[in-house]
């Protein structure tokens, strides 16, 4: 039983992240892109994700294919990854708020884009990676399924490790000595402790 209300729980996490993202979505395109760094690889990274994170998961919920793959944890493990999918939607959230229509899900920066250094950017600076940390290990625990549950971490470590160099040297290109004092100032994942 606890099986399925953490199935129906994790699907909630995704209803919820995509109506957060929809208005944001609309405001982005509203404005040109100034720059555009979406390659092959970036293109690549962000279907390796969709995999991990969407597909995997809505296979294990929505038919039996994954089952073969299932392992079992103690219930309370399960309300641990309860705990951390809010932690990390409560931290998308927060991002494209403080973001607004600076925001992006790929290597882009549009006309008018402004470094955010307010809300939660004003502790870190990729609060947003932060959150999809909180949600693949949320994952790992919620789907308890070697596919499907481990398949967010699986995806998003590279996705994480190959995106975030490229994204801070084009803010560096935009913003230059403003970004490299954010870079001090902040965290990339936790804020930093003086």
């Amino acid at each position: 039983m606890s099986e399925i209300i953490f199935q129906l729980i994790y699907l909630a996490g995704i209803f919820v992240e995509t109506a957060i993202r929809v208005p944001f979505n609309r405001e982005r395109r509203k404005s040109k892109i100034a720059v555009n760094r979406v390659d092959r690889k970036e293109t690549l990274l962000l279907l390796l994700l969709f995999l991990g994170s969407y597909l995997a998961p809505l296979l294990k919920i929505f038919t039996p294919w994954l089952d073969f793959a299932d392992y079992t944890l103690p219930v309370w493990a399960g309300w641990l990854g309860v705990i951390l999918l809010l932690a990390a939607v409560l931290l998308f959230w927060r991002s494209h708020v403080d973001l607004g229509r600076n925001w992006s899900p790929t290597l882009q920066l549009r006309e008018g884009h402004a470094l955010v250094t307010e809300g939660v950017y004003r502790y870190i600076r990729h609060p947003m990676y932060a959150s999809q940390w909180l949600w693949v290990m949320a994952q790992a625990l919620l789907l308890q399924n070697w596919i499907a549950g481990l398949g967010g971490i699986v995806c998003f470590t590279p996705f994480y490790f190959m995106r975030v160099a490229p994204e801070e040297q084009m803010m560096l290109e935009k913003f230059g000595e403003e970004y490299r004092a954010c870079m001090q100032r902040t965290g990339r994942l936790l804020p930093r402790w003086r």
